[in-house]
């Protein structure tokens, strides 16, 4: 097949294909001659960030902190390319993250649910494989189990996004450079199906796996061995929750240290490194339309920008590409006369709805419910507010994802808007455009307007590597 034409003609050309079923790629031919080549890579997402999350991440800090996210600078600076993207399925207009990722990953759309794994049941390679086949180093670190959609749709192929432990059986023999983030219980003999040992697979097959925040800091340097870290069951805790427990603060590391030590351990390579950094807990956090979680995980999300855009302003030769795979719940901060006194707010939060809400249970009283809120968050919930959450209790019933015990999010989130301003469209994932911004060499590939599968192909020939089919 013919080297693929990006964005031929018109990026409005593409508007077509964003339909479901529309998952041929592009056809590639560079928008810009003599583009210098990205040694590296890092491709950066904050999981289901709406617009909204965007701007009310870089309003709390400007009206906490005095500043821009690091995020809004870089728009601020006009210092980057920027570009809205389509982000469907093959199967839908909205898409989920394993379609998502696997769209950057494979370069075709496939259908929700699948990594990689196209509708007659051929595959796309990912493309940390072909970049690895190369001789770069490659990895991921997220905040949600590494086994997760996000991380997997640019590492392998599975029918079945939700087989987490089959998922991390299949990163082994791959031997991926740098592999980090929650997940710890799909690989323990106790938390399998299976009963198989991972961990000591993962050792036996000399691996460096640490379990530990110390652990990871005390890394100096690349010993040739793949780097497996695992710090939680499921996800890893919402940033605003572990910053205000320190026994969560010393075992859990953050995105941004994560991305730090990523970053050192691939950069030993001299033919360069690709790396994935995923804030995954954004996503989980617009599903509970749980503003706190939500807020304070895209500043964390943001402080891992800072650490990419500083090493690519010093290294000269890095591609960071940021965007988010689909927008989730699209919240907003909504007018009324005390909308701005009552967004600050936020800024006293000391624990996410995940906190509170986990935290209670039927034998509590309407009292206890208001103080663990008020100690939690600063709002003093009316009595009736704090009886009606309660009731929730004697039969758990609400739906959503990451809700295992059918908690009232819901209902709190509802409460919360008349303290917060915020409210939200959904629980669940939107169909939007959304933000697209890239730094540094073969950001001058990017357009106006593209499509998520684009990315794949921008990737490869930003990093000089053939394009073929």
């Amino acid at each position: 097949m013919q080297r693929r034409s990006f964005f031929k003609n018109s990026s409005f050309a593409l508007l077509g294909t964003g339909l479901p079923g529309g998952n041929t790629a592009t056809t590639f031919e560079s928008p810009k001659k003599n583009v210098k080549t990205a040694r590296n890579i890092i491709f950066m997402v904050s999981d289901g960030m709406s617009t909204g999350t965007l701007n009310m991440a870089n309003l709390l800090l400007q009206r906490k902190e005095g500043r821009h996210s690091n995020w809004l600078s870089l728009y601020d600076e006009q210092t980057i390319s920027r570009a809205l993207m389509d982000t469907a399925s093959a199967s839908s207009l909205v898409t989920d993250s394993a379609a998502g990722s696997s769209s950057w990953g494979g370069g075709v759309r496939v259908k929700n649910g699948s990594l990689n794994v196209n509708a007659d049941g051929s595959i796309n390679i990912p493309i940390l494989q072909k970049f690895k086949n190369k001789g770069k180093s490659v990895g991921c670190v997220t905040t949600v189990p590494i086994a997760h959609a996000t991380p997997a749709g640019f590492s392998i192929t599975n029918n079945k996004r939700g087989d987490m432990d089959e998922i991390a059986m299949q990163y082994l023999p791959l031997r991926f450079d740098v592999m980090m983030g929650g997940g710890i219980d799909n690989f323990m003999a106790a938390t399998r199906k299976d009963k198989r040992d991972l961990i000591n697979e993962y050792r036996q097959a000399n691996y460096t796996v640490v379990t530990a925040r110390n652990e990871l800091l005390q890394i100096k340097q690349y010993t040739g061995n793949p780097l497996l870290g695992l710090f939680y069951d499921g996800g890893l805790p919402y940033s605003l929750d572990r910053a205000h427990d320190q026994t969560l603060n010393e075992a859990v590391p953050t995105l941004a240290e994560m991305t730090q030590k990523a970053i050192e351990v691939l950069n030993d390579n001299k033919r360069g490194f690709v790396l994935q950094v995923e804030g995954g807990k954004v996503d989980w956090a617009a599903h509970a339309n749980d503003v706190g979680a939500l807020l304070y995980d895209q500043v964390a999300f943001d402080d891992a920008v800072k650490v990419a855009i500083d090493f690519a302003k010093k290294d000269r030769e890095t591609l960071v590409i940021i965007t988010t795979d689909h927008g989730n719940a699209n919240p907003g901060i909504f007018y009324g006369n005390t909308a701005d006194k009552n967004f600050d707010n936020i800024q006293r939060f000391r624990h996410t709805n995940d906190w509170i809400l986990n935290g209670i249970n039927r034998s509590f009283t309407v009292g206890q419910v208001i103080e663990r809120i008020e100690y939690a968050q600063g709002m003093i919930l009316k009595k009736e507010e704090a009886t009606e959450l309660l009731n929730h209790y004697t039969q758990l019933d609400e739906t959503g994802i990451y809700n295992p015990r059918k908690l009232p999010f819901k209902y709190l989130a509802d409460v919360q808007r008349n303290y917060t301003a915020v409210g939200w469209g959904s629980m669940d994932h939107s169909g939007d455009y959304v933000e697209l911004a890239m730094f540094g060499p073969g950001s001058g590939l990017l357009k106006p307007f593209v499509k998520n599968t684009d990315l794949h192909y921008l990737m490869l020939e930003a990093a000089g590597v053939e394009v073929k089919k």
